[in-house]
């Protein structure tokens, strides 16, 4: 259950930093990518240089998450 937790707080600061990517190349760009998520992966596309590694934490946090609920025990949910 820790690892989930983890990764979810990984998935999280690659997202904050996604956010500040965006905000630093525009201010319209930063609140596209708040607010409508088809902007986020434009983003992404043009300006990969700057947003690759908060996208590649994200993947990386995604990971974890996956690996932790491979390893959760019926014990674990019934605590849920």
């Amino acid at each position: 259950m820790f690892m989930m937790y983890l990764g979810f707080v990984i998935i999280f600061i690659g997202a904050i930093g996604f956010l500040i990517a965006a905000f630093k190349t525009s201010i319209l760009w930063g609140l596209g990518c708040l607010l409508l998520s088809p902007i986020s992966i434009v983003f992404l596309i043009l300006y990969w240089q700057d947003a690759k590694n908060p996208f590649f934490l994200q993947l990386i946090g995604l990971f974890v998450v996956f690996l932790g609920s491979m390893f959760i025990s019926p014990a674990d949910l019934a605590q849920v």
